[in-house]
């Protein structure tokens, strides 16, 4: 076995161990309602919709994949149960694949961009932190070189928490303290990674959603102070969400979007849920990619979204 079969082996363990409850919450509970049933019929719909609400899939999402499937049974005249396995699987496919969904393979960033500079935004207690050193790890151990921004200045803890990851990673880190100005860290930040001819670099931020305007004002600050060295940066603004909390995850997103330039998302701690459809919710309702997804407390446990993994690992080869 290479090298490569086993890290690929490593990963999918990995994904199945952290999907596992939400696989069980969804494919157990469908399959003991469908006992006795022959056909895909009304009442075979209503508990399919009533499990992916349960599981956080939202209901507008819900009510489009049963949508979709009710007019693929009508048309194809499907009458077999054995058949729904199939089809939803299909349609959850196919919903990924609309809304953006990234193929991706490994902890890259764009060749020709460098220092890639990455904004993490999300409320305190999502894992906000904690991803921001997982990607570090797996970004160095993809053989890039990372400098780590602690923007998050409103928190002692969130500026520490950092520490001790740059520390356990290896990676340098940029910070001023409590009570400092987050742009003008994101300024020495990004000066520091053109210094070092870093490839990433990775700048914290404050999530205090109850108060909108001072963070909205905050992240439009630093985005000013980076434009100012490098005009086309930041390259990506990362939402870091909790995918336990569900519908909070949901109404944590609207909120970010709505006063920044979200274009990827991150979903943390899915080994912990059985509510894992949050990630089709998510993805169908906001159109942006979700990126990153993770399943476990080791660093390594954070891992890059593929939508046909996380569709394959999720319905495995089992039918109804």
């Amino acid at each position: 076995m290479s090298i490569f079969s086993f890290f690929s082996k490593e990963k999918k363990e990995v994904l199945e161990q952290g999907l596992s409850k939400t696989k069980e919450n969804i494919f157990s509970k469908l399959s003991r309602s469908l006992i006795g049933k022959s056909k895909v019929d009304d009442d075979v719909l209503d508990t399919l919709e009533e499990i992916l609400i349960n599981s956080d899939v939202g209901v507008e999402t819900t009510l489009k994949i049963i949508d979709k499937i009710q007019q693929r049974v009508s048309k194809e005249k499907y009458v077999g149960i054995s058949e729904l396995h199939r089809l939803l699987k299909e349609e959850i496919v196919s919903l990924l694949q609309e809304n953006k969904s990234i193929e991706n393979v490994d902890f890259s960033t764009p060749e020709n961009i460098k220092p890639y500079i990455i904004i993490v935004v999300g409320v305190n207690g999502v894992g906000k932190t904690t991803t921001i050193g997982k990607l570090a790890y797996n970004f160095k151990k993809a053989g890039k070189s990372v400098i780590l921004g602690a923007a998050d200045t409103f928190r002692a803890a969130a500026v520490d928490q950092l520490k001790i990851w740059a520390d356990r990673v290896d990676v340098p880190i940029v910070s001023q303290g409590m009570g400092s100005d987050p742009a003008s860290v994101a300024f020495d930040t990004v000066k520091s990674a053109i210094a070092k001819n870093s490839d990433i670099v990775i700048i914290d931020t404050a999530g205090r959603l109850h108060n909108k305007l001072n963070l909205m004002n905050e992240l439009s600050k630093i985005q000013k102070v980076i434009k100012k060295i490098i005009p086309e940066a930041p390259h990506e603004i990362l939402l870091v969400l909790d995918a336990s909390t569900g519908q909070n995850a949901f109404e944590q997103a609207k909120q970010f979007i709505s006063f920044s330039e979200v274009n990827a998302i991150a979903l943390t701690k899915l080994d912990g849920t059985a509510k894992g459809g949050v990630v089709l919710g998510i993805s169908d309702q906001f159109k942006i990619p979700i990126k990153y997804i993770g399943l476990g407390e080791k660093a390594e446990h954070l891992q890059v979204f593929n939508s046909k993994e996380f569709v394959d690992t999720l319905f495995g080869k089992e039918d109804l």
